[in-house]
């Protein structure tokens, strides 16, 4: 995180601006102030960049392209919105096609005011937001560093802002690898992922308090269908997958089999299941872009 800190790497994308604020961040880039000097690079690559700098109101067409950048930084990851645009939609929010700011399509972390914001004003949001990554990544640090004292329980209605984020940010994952922004549950609303505990039997991995993996499943006869397991991505090679699937296998004692889906190209969770015993009985389109591999197990 040291090392993050002394060389944040930007990435920037214009949503739909003017170039006001575009012609102020790249200000930054010259002489004049020249951020470069203290380390700080404007990247091209989603990959490689740690903050992500946005210009310009969202509308539909850069809706997509945000998400999918979004999703492709690694975590920790910061968003700041740049400008009166980027921040709430500015002048332009009332237009038809305009969706409003940064914040309408994924979470921002630091708001730049200005129309146009001063070159001041964006390095300042950088600095914020190394600050806001250093939080996020001291709690993530903590979080690895109680996996040896993971709270396994029945998770409530109460829980389901929470379960909800973890299964989106799971889900965010797959959307990578199938290059899709079609999954279902990505488009998901509280309201109606609140109806499935009327029907479902919910677990969750709880660490100092943090939800960071859930999975639930409902009965239908003898054979229980098990939606998830949804871990966080910063979780995933930490046993959480596999522990999850026998709670709830646990929470079905009369169960005789158990099915689930995952992405094709999701070979992380493919590989936990297989393990845990589950065989793949067919694959299947569910989108253009997404195969998904249905795998059942049969109770010993």
């Amino acid at each position: 995180m040291r090392g993050i800190n002394k060389s944040p790497w930007l990435l920037h994308y214009d949503a739909s601006s003017c170039n006001g604020c575009d012609i102020e961040t790249l200000a930054c880039l010259t002489p004049i102030f020249d951020v470069e000097r203290l380390g700080v690079i404007n990247t091209g690559n989603p990959k490689h960049a740690d903050i992500f700098l946005v210009t310009g109101a969202v509308n539909e067409q850069s809706k997509v392209v945000i998400q999918n950048l979004y999703r492709q930084l690694p975590e920790p990851k910061v968003v700041v919105a740049v400008g009166a645009c980027a921040s709430t939609g500015g002048i332009f929010r009332d237009c038809y096609n305009i969706l409003g700011g940064v914040d309408k399509v994924v979470p921002v972390d630091v708001y730049v005011p200005g129309c146009a914001a001063r070159p001041e004003a964006i390095i300042d949001g950088v600095v914020k937001g190394l600050a806001v990554m250093e939080e996020k990544h001291a709690t993530l640090t903590a979080l690895l560093g109680g996996l040896d004292k993971i709270l396994y329980a029945r998770a409530e209605k109460s829980d389901a802002p929470a379960l909800l984020a973890v299964r989106k940010a799971a889900a965010e994952v797959d959307a990578v690898l199938h290059h899709t922004n079609n999954l279902p549950i990505l488009q998901q609303t509280l309201e109606a992922f609140e109806q499935e505990f009327e029907s479902r039997h919910f677990f969750k991995a709880v660490v100092n308090g943090k939800i960071i993996g859930a999975v639930s499943g409902a009965r239908n006869g003898a054979m229980v269908r098990v939606y998830g397991p949804a871990v966080h991505p910063y979780f995933v090679n930490t046993g959480v997958v596999r522990e999850l699937l026998g709670k709830i296998e646990g929470g079905f004692p009369e169960a005789k089999h158990f099915e689930t889906s995952v992405g094709q190209k999701n070979e992380p969770l493919l590989q936990v299941l297989g393990q845990a015993g589950y065989h793949e009985i067919k694959a299947e389109l569910s989108t253009p872009k997404t195969t998904r591999v249905h795998l059942r197990k049969e109770r010993a």
